[in-house]
């Protein structure tokens, strides 16, 4: 049984999360720990699969705290010193919900996961009756709101009347971003910050084509920059004084180079997936510190890693793939709210978005899709380890996580096989993307063939 995917479970509550299977996955991760705090997001289905989920692990011999309403790393927040379960699809559509699960302020690691997976295949009966468990209702955001506020001071200027836009997205940053930036004395207006299940605002990814009220209204108004949300605040999008998009992946540079250059560490880490730009490279070394690649989902994994096989030197100071970041001197989890606070001061103290990433080099950046069948994916990326570095043969070439060259001048592409669809894609970024990513289609196309032979 395969229930998760790289961001836990999720998907149409009528065929796959249904009330049925959240009290499955509660019985089955009752088993595992002793206290959960459970919360979910604005979804209209949200309630009751929370109550399936509290049901069910009350019935595995659970204690539940009932947290009603909040953003994903709120929850991952409270979920410190226990285990924790977030209804939520993120940024899905409406007819969608999903099951995500913390412990100690983590997400599960795939070990935790199949043990959860094997519970809801083995149908695990309840515990006898006088040993179920008991639950009560704990209030979260008001201390989640106060550390964000308290850790986002360490970094940046303060904001005194800096004017930013934040587009809520009908999400749960309703409840976070603009009441914490307000704290820190910005001058906030805020869209879309009413929570409502059914987005009527736009839809729940941000992405520069939702974002075109956000971006019109910055670019229409005196405003300095402008954030904006997914539907449990995880996620954030960054636009200029403009209205433009900032690219994902300066985003992540400026703050691991920010979170670099402060780290005291003799060996500071930034973890990244491998479809990140080489921009967080340059600017991470140019801050003394080294980057670490680790498959996508699996940000809290490369962490350990990067932690056990570093030496007493080595620490991890951000962790982050595109619109996702890990601030590990807050916390393990992912968290825009945090994002969207040290952004903030960090921009108030350079006097704007565009002085900071003045120093970041941004290619043009290509993402494209070869046809290939599941069953042919395998053999295709053998086939393409091979003849990509012979075709690249100045690259340094990394086989682990897909098949990534990156090139003396920074230039870089990466294959990968789709985890989702029959699709093997490729990402590159370079001065010249379009022959970059003609060369290397070619190869992709030509293994494809092969092994379809």
């Amino acid at each position: 049984m395969n229930l998760f995917g790289t961001a836990g479970i999720r998907g149409d509550v009528v065929e796959r999360v249904t009330p049925e299977l959240a009290l499955a996955v509660g019985r089955a991760a009752g088993q595992q720990g002793e206290a959960f705090v459970v919360a979910r997001d604005g979804r209209e289905t949200g309630a009751a699969l929370a109550a399936a989920m509290e049901a069910g692990l009350e019935s595995a011999g659970a204690t539940v705290y009932r947290a009603g309403q909040l953003p994903t790393p709120a929850l991952a927040f409270a979920s410190q010193g226990r285990r924790g379960v977030m209804l939520t699809a993120s940024h899905n559509p409406p007819t969608d919900n999903g099951i995500k699960l913390f412990h100690d302020g983590q997400e599960y690691d795939r070990t935790a996961e199949r043990a959860v997976e094997t519970g809801v295949e083995d149908d695990l009966p309840p515990r006898p009756w006088d040993e179920w468990g008991e639950s009560s209702r704990e209030d979260v955001l008001h201390m989640y709101r106060k550390a964000v506020m308290e850790y986002a001071r360490e970094y940046g200027a303060p904001l005194n009347g800096v004017r930013v836009a934040v587009d809520c997205g009908n999400g749960m940053a309703s409840v976070a971003t603009p009441q914490v930036l307000r704290a820190l004395g910005a001058q906030v207006i805020s869209l879309n910050a009413n929570v409502d299940g059914h987005f009527p605002g736009r839809p729940s990814k941000p992405t520069p084509e939702t974002l075109t009220d956000l971006r019109s209204f910055v670019a229409a108004d005196d405003f300095e920059f402008g954030l904006a949300h997914d539907g449990d605040s995880d996620r954030i999008v960054v636009v200029n004084a403009d209205g433009e998009v900032v690219h994902e992946d300066t985003v992540v540079a400026i703050l691991a180079e920010h979170y670099t250059r402060n780290s005291e560490a003799d060996d500071p880490v930034v973890v990244t997936t491998p479809n990140a730009s080489a921009r967080i490279d340059e600017r991470v070394r140019e801050a003394g510190g080294r980057v670490e690649r680790v498959r996508l989902g699996s940000l809290h994994e490369g962490i350990a890693s990067a932690l056990e096989d570093g030496d007493e030197g080595t620490e991890v100071v951000f962790a982050a793939e595109p619109w996702k970041h890990i601030h590990t001197g807050f916390g393990g989890w992912i968290d825009g709210v945090v994002s969207a606070a040290v952004l903030s001061r960090l921009i108030a103290d350079a006097g704007g978005i565009e002085p900071l990433r003045s120093d970041v080099t941004e290619r043009p950046y290509r993402k494209v899709s070869v046809d290939c069948p599941d069953d042919a994916k395998t053999g295709t990326m053998e086939q393409v380890e091979t003849t990509l570095p012979e075709q690249f043969p100045e690259a340094t070439v990394e086989t682990e996580y897909g098949v990534r060259a990156e090139l003396s001048d920074g230039s870089w592409v990466l294959v990968r096989p789709s985890g989702t669809e029959p699709y093997v894609r490729i990402y590159a970024e370079s001065e010249n993307v379009d022959g970059l990513v003609a060369r290397t289609k070619n190869i992709v196309t030509n293994a494809v063939s092969s092994v379809k032979k």
